[in-house]
């Protein structure tokens, strides 16, 4: 494992830990208890908040904002029984490939 990717396998450690976890006990715990819908309003909600700290420009914010953002993504990929090794892996394919040359060769 590389270094940089030691703390996204950590976290996806304890994200899966909370899956069976008493919804009173934790954050994540609660929001797998709440079901997907849960989950996705929060990705969708950290998405604009992202996009609104860009939109004001400030760094501090915007870093703020996507660390938000991947935390609540990667609940949705452990909730679906993936792993960011998983995205790593696509972001790795899809390395050295124009950008119109991936999308072209997409199946979906």
């Amino acid at each position: 494992m590389k270094p940089e990717n030691d703390v996204l396998s950590q976290l996806a450690e304890v994200l899966e830990s909370r899956k069976g976890a008493d919804p009173s006990s934790s954050y994540v715990a609660k929001l797998y208890d709440k079901g997907i819908d849960a989950i996705l309003k929060k990705v969708g909600e950290e998405a604009t908040e992202t996009v609104m700290a860009a939109k004001d420009g400030d760094k501090q914010h915007i870093t703020y904002e996507v660390a938000d953002l991947w935390f609540h993504t990667l609940v949705l990929l452990a909730d679906q029984g993936l792993h960011p090794d998983d995205v790593l892996n696509e972001l790795g394919r899809r390395f050295g490939l124009s950008g119109l040359e991936e999308k072209a060769n997409r199946t979906k």
